[in-house]
């Protein structure tokens, strides 16, 4: 788990090209929730979450970890259509094409989405509920800025 967050926290931002600055505000913004979210999530399985001992085999488990890797695999096939989106130094819009992208206009979007709703019902707390639902307003929110 705590590898996802370094990874997008630290490798992602090296492979994007340059593109438009993030304001200072944002990131830091962006920062606080994720070393939060990271907390919350692991203090609640470490601490706080109880499993019967053949949890790892029940369906509701099962699920969530397909739904987590399924989500995962479309969030990282779409990072790499929209990371080689454009040539160097080419600028403009354009309509990103391929994968899941031919059904979804936000695949990216989506798969997190998928990723996190996976996690919630692998790992069934509250926190994870949380931060799926948290993840679904705000990347559902990004979505439909710009499929507009």
């Amino acid at each position: 788990f705590s590898f996802l967050f370094l990874c997008r926290a630290l490798i992602f931002p090296l492979l994007i090209r340059a593109g438009k600055p993030t304001p200072f505000f944002t990131f830091l913004l962006a920062l606080l929730f994720c070393v939060y979210n990271g907390y919350l999530q692991g203090r609640s399985l470490s601490n706080y979450a109880k499993y019967p001992s053949g949890w790892l085999r029940d369906p509701c488990f099962i699920t969530g970890f397909i739904g987590w890797l399924v989500g995962m695999a479309i969030n990282i096939h779409s990072d790499h259509i929209l990371r080689n989106l454009r040539k160097p130094g080419e600028t403009g819009y354009k309509i990103p094409r391929g994968g899941m992208f031919e059904y979804v206009s936000g695949a990216n979007f989506f798969g997190e989405i998928l990723e996190w709703f996976g996690f919630a019902l692998a790992c069934c707390t509250l926190e994870s509920l949380a931060f799926a639902l948290c993840t679904l307003f705000i990347l559902g929110s990004r979505a439909r800025q710009h499929h507009e």
